[in-house]
């Protein structure tokens, strides 16, 4: 068996991995990176169209405060933002935009100094309204911006799974386990997801996961599990340019084909019953255990 079966066998065996949840009310997932212009936007906004071709009901939280881009990605002019709601003027659901398919997308607020460093009190007020909508969906899917900061930490550990986009550019990896590592030893949070963008092929993507795993298992005491790889594609560029998503303009590029094997490994991801952090804050409904 080859190096790429290998892994993935070892990687499918893991307790990381089991048939759908159906008791799970809405599940969690934090997009994040040390560094950036990884392709994070990318690849949340094209999965989140593939998950509701799956019957789902999915939101986007462009949580990137300062630098929010999902809705002028999808070509989206969104009136109301994350700034009405923390300064009391809207509610949840009135600043919801409908993007590609009918995805749910709560926008940030775009270039705005003072958004970057959420309070405790306005943190309290995202998420009490988000609790609100729990009901409403099944995944919510959470564009972080890059790096270390509180925010980035705030949500990441606040999520039922951190998937850290990785390149194959050395920087990119040695930011990547700066972030683990700072999230594992100021955190405590211990499991993540490895999706390595942009490679020129699957061996180059698991050469990437490979070091990663490596050094983590030399330095920290946490568990890296590899999602797989979306390919170099230069249609993807083309369909940014024009704030089209790309599994609906280029549905046979090698991008969307990724995004839709990735669709199915998500959907695949067994949330633990028992979740650390924030996460219970989150909302609390999303922790009722299997207890089938």
């Amino acid at each position: 068996m080859d190096q790429a079966n290998t892994l993935r066998t070892l990687y499918e065996n893991q307790d990381g991995l089991a048939p759908n949840v159906s008791n799970m009310r809405t599940r969690v997932f934090s997009f994040t990176s040390g560094k950036g212009g990884v392709g994070k936007t990318s690849i949340v906004s094209n999965l989140a169209i593939e998950l509701t071709r799956s019957g789902n009901r999915v939101m986007i939280f462009d949580a990137d405060l300062g630098l929010a881009n999902i809705d002028v990605m999808l070509g989206l002019n969104c009136r109301y933002n994350l700034t009405h709601l923390l300064n009391g003027e809207m509610r949840l659901n009135d600043i919801l935009a409908k993007g590609p398919e009918g995805i749910l997308i709560l926008p940030a607020s775009s270039g705005v100094e003072e958004m970057v460093n959420l309070t405790d009190e306005q943190k309290n007020v995202l998420l009490s309204e988000m609790e609100a909508v729990g009901s409403q969906i099944d995944y919510l899917l959470i564009d972080t911006s890059a790096g270390i900061n509180g925010n980035v930490m705030y949500f990441n550990t606040s999520a039922h799974e951190t998937m850290i986009v990785v390149t194959p550019e050395p920087t990119s990896i040695t930011d990547a386990y700066a972030l683990i590592k700072v999230m594992s030893q100021n955190y405590q949070h211990k499991r993540f997801q490895i999706l390595i963008n942009q490679a020129q092929n699957e061996t180059s993507a698991l050469d990437v996961y490979k070091n990663l795993l490596t050094v983590s298992d030399r330095y920290l005491s946490v568990s890296l599990n590899y999602l797989g790889h979306i390919p170099h594609d230069p249609q993807l560029k083309r369909c940014v340019m024009r704030q089209k998503a790309a599994v609906a303009a280029a549905p046979e590029s090698p991008f969307s084909k990724a995004i839709r094997a990735l669709s199915e490994r998500v959907q695949g991801l067994m949330i633990q019953p028992h979740a650390t952090g924030n996460a219970v804050f989150f909302w609390r409904t999303m922790f009722e255990s299997q207890t089938a």
